[in-house]
């Protein structure tokens, strides 16, 4: 007797299994869906987000050679107004995110001529839009003017390393209609050092984001 009891009692395990396991994989499709997750500026956490950027501002070389540019003598400065085009993108990564950019610029006064570079991008979103980050990256400048009776070729490209720090600011229903949800327009301001702190280069402008 106890022994039909233990087999009637497998029996059951057998076919209860199986049907408590289909019951778990049963989706209840009136459920409501997650929440999808989302950055600080109430856009999707994770994606990508290409962009261009029209910048202004200027740029001040120290007077001693740095990576190769001839030293200037005192009282002359290698200096110059710049207008820059910019063009990247960030990776949002939730409340962080990385990207990457290319920039070309062109004096518009005094002696720089042409700069053009690479910089890669991270940092952390903040606020409706905000974004506050450190760049690092490579940029070649070109000369049009030296001081009088210094010696250098003006075609050469001098490169070297540039760091950086900067913050976008604006609210995120600033609709360009671009092609994901997350567009729109920010303000940059920026500071940049060419070479191991060997310049000043303050820079501010637009930013359009799709």
């Amino acid at each position: 007797m106890r022994k039909l009891s233990l087999v009637a009692a497998a029996a059951a395990a057998f076919v209860a299994v199986p049907a408590m396991a289909q019951d778990m994989n049963t989706t209840d499709t009136t459920a409501p869906a997650a929440d999808t997750a989302t950055a600080p500026d109430g856009t999707r956490a994770f994606g990508i987000e290409p962009y261009v950027a029209v910048m202004g501002g200027w740029e001040q070389f120290d007077r001693q050679s740095v990576a190769g540019i001839p030293a200037q003598p005192k009282g002359y400065n290698l200096d110059g107004a710049l207008i820059e085009g910019i063009v990247g993108f960030n990776v949002p990564l939730g409340p962080v995110f990385v990207g990457a950019e290319g920039a070309v610029a062109k004096g518009v006064s005094g002696d720089i001529d042409w700069q053009y570079g690479a910089y890669g991008r991270a940092g952390f979103r903040a606020g409706e839009s905000g974004l506050f980050y450190g760049k690092v990256g490579y940029r070649w400048n070109n000369f049009h003017n030296f001081a009088p009776g210094v010696q250098g070729d003006l075609k050469r490209d001098y490169h070297g390393t540039v760091y950086g720090v900067g913050a976008e600011v604006g609210p995120k229903d600033i609709g360009l209609g671009g092609l994901t949800g997350n567009s729109g327009l920010r303000l940059r301001l920026e500071v940049s050092t060419f070479d191991d702190a060997h310049s000043f280069r303050p820079m501010a402008g637009v930013v359009a984001h799709f």
